[in-house]
């Protein structure tokens, strides 16, 4: 249904997920594959949650931040990762219509919330380096709050205006979606109707959350270098660029891979899911591992916690 039905998207109940396009005999190894990181997503995100909900040393700003950062990527994964390995063994690869809407919403709300808590991060590391006597102020914990809050809500706007336009377009040419999960670029490229307000929209909305939050984040460690390079100790330098140097990489990370996803071109279509796969797999596997392996406090924390298993037994 859907292939020959009309002009209506209502008469779309359900898409075919093509996948990642591999020889038959490989399917069990992708699978696998996926299995495997996937695991290490689970594991290394709810660990990070577990260590900093429990030890009451890292109740601070910048942990409570990144336990919300460990949640959204680990939302994000689950939203698409295991679909896409039970369409990896399927002979069906379908996902109903309500499943694709759900899909790109939920997509679209963490990855917006993503960019924003990385935004208030690096706030979160200027006060702390560059105004340290007013950092229990600034960066109470309803303040806090309220960063973590109005971050899901810039994501649950954008989502809704996303799949508003996605959604509102006809699918009388196909119900084929050349990807492993619904995205909007190859939803676009179903459509029977003028994309042109769709094109506009995503543009938009792709500078509304970009832009603000490179220049919160580029600004942040501009004044935050300037401050650093001031401390006369080499000592004092380092430990204070050490408190920064996991939450680059983490931005490195994120803004590396989406800009792989989305600046792929367009007549590469198996490019563009690879580059998919080091977004929503890679990147929340490496997130814990960045901050646990550069990560003074978290390091101590996990010891604890080992210690303090080893002692039960």
């Amino acid at each position: 249904m859907g292939d020959k039905g009309g002009d209506n998207h209502s008469e779309v109940t359900d898409f075919i997920l093509v996948g990642i396009r591999v020889r038959p005999e490989l399917h069990n190894l992708l699978f696998l594959l996926f299995l495997i990181i996937y695991g290490m997503v689970l594991l290394g995100n709810l660990s990070m949650i577990g260590i900093i909900v429990t030890d009451p040393r890292l109740n601070t700003p910048m942990y409570f931040f990144l336990g919300n950062l460990s949640v959204i990527d680990l939302s994000y994964s689950t939203v698409i990762v295991p679909k896409a390995m039970a369409n990896i063994l399927s002979q069906k690869k379908t996902i109903s219509f309500a499943g694709c809407v759900a899909q790109l919403f939920l997509y679209a709300l963490f990855m917006v919330t993503e960019a924003f808590v990385l935004a208030a991060m690096a706030y979160d590391r200027f006060i702390a380096i560059c105004n340290p006597l007013l950092y229990s102020v600034r960066m109470s914990r309803s303040v806090c709050i309220q960063l973590v809050a109005g971050s899901y809500l810039c994501g649950w706007v954008s989502s809704i205006l996303q799949i508003s336009v996605t959604f509102s377009m006809s699918f009388c040419a196909s119900r084929v979606i050349d990807h492993f999960y619904c995205d909007s670029n190859p939803i676009e490229k179903i459509s029977c109707s003028n994309t042109f307000i769709n094109k506009m929209v995503s543009f938009s909305l792709a500078v509304l959350i970009i832009l603000p939050t490179i220049v919160v984040i580029v600004v942040s460690y501009m004044y935050i270098v300037s401050t650093v390079l001031k401390i006369p100790s080499s000592e004092g330098r380092k430990k204070a660029f050490s408190t920064c140097t996991s939450h680059l990489g983490v931005v490195s990370l994120l803004y590396g891979t989406v800009s792989f996803v989305y600046l792929t071109p367009p007549n590469n279509p198996e490019l563009r899911k690879v580059a998919s796969v080091c977004y929503i797999l890679f990147t929340p596997m490496l997130n814990p591992l960045i901050y646990s392996l550069r990560n003074k406090d978290v390091k101590d924390a996990m010891k604890r916690v080992l210690w303090k298993k080893k002692l039960s037994f």
